[in-house]
């Protein structure tokens, strides 16, 4: 609460956007309205919250990240990395229609029968088989709803892209943790030479793929070990994918740029 209160003024106790019906006049309060300082958590890389798009996309690209025990600070210096394109647009409008109907308090799926509400807001013309096969279930999970909608084309509403272009960013975050921490810089230590001890400032590159489906994605990362030979003989041209590395904070950066891939020089930033 004490967070939400210096983000968007309000002590409310859920970072979803607005608030959620429970019936029989109960409410639960999450953000009212878009704010200048986003959040992003560490919670939802593990699907334990849900952050909405109130707090991921504020007016300066500046958030506070919270991990289990600390927080600290992710920010841009070009206020373009919040630009969205109308594919990203039409894909933001798709989820705030759907998680107004999620009554899991931010588990990504919705019943059934709402699922037509959805649909009717979003402009969305489902053929009925697609129709049937999603919803030959008693719930709808987002990742499923997502899957079909890129399979649709956009002339029924979908976001099928036929490029597979569409929507790929580069850019460069800042991580400040203010607690001090071993900075190394990645070099060697010499005998009887200490770490420092200082607040840690990382420069993070950031590469945002196209919107494939995960699975497409993960295709386009695998090598083809058929290839490889060719590969070596300089007879095949092969695009080599971005240079990806991992920690914590890339976790908590895919809950505001799905898919994205972070490299950085020296130590891993750090979110504890």
């Amino acid at each position: 609460e004490i967070v939400n209160l210096l983000l968007c003024g309000q002590a409310v106790p859920n970072v979803f956007d607005g608030r959620m019906d429970l019936g029989g006049g109960m409410f639960l309060k999450g953000i009212p309205t878009f704010v200048e300082v986003g959040f992003l958590s560490l919670l939802e890389s593990l699907n334990l919250c849900k952050v909405g798009q109130y707090l991921k996309c504020p007016k300066w690209p500046i958030w506070v990240v919270g991990s289990e025990s600390h927080y600290t600070v992710v920010f841009a210096l070009d206020t373009s990395v919040q630009d969205e394109n109308e594919f990203e647009k039409r894909e933001a409008e798709i989820r705030r229609a759907f998680d107004a109907q999620d009554q899991s308090g931010g588990g990504g799926f919705i019943s059934s029968e709402k699922l037509q509400h959805v649909l009717r807001e979003t402009k969305v013309n489902m053929p009925p088989e697609m129709l049937e096969n999603l919803a030959s279930t008693a719930f709808i999970v987002w990742s499923e709803f997502w899957h079909a909608l890129l399979q649709l084309d956009k002339s029924l509403g979908g976001m099928k892209d036929a490029t597979g272009l569409i929507g790929k960013k580069q850019f460069d975050l800042y991580h400040f943790n203010g607690i001090a921490k071993a900075v190394s810089n990645g070099n060697q230590l010499t005998e009887g030479e200490t770490l420092q001890q200082r607040p840690r400032l990382t420069e993070l590159s950031v590469t945002v793929p196209p919107r494939w489906r995960p699975e497409e994605f993960l295709v386009e990362l695998t090598p083809d070990l058929s290839n490889e030979q060719g590969e070596k003989d300089g007879n095949v041209e092969v695009d080599q994918p971005e240079r990806s590395q991992h920690a914590p904070l890339v976790d908590c950066i895919r809950t505001r740029w799905p898919l994205a891939v972070c490299s950085w020089v020296g130590d891993a930033p750090s979110i504890v």
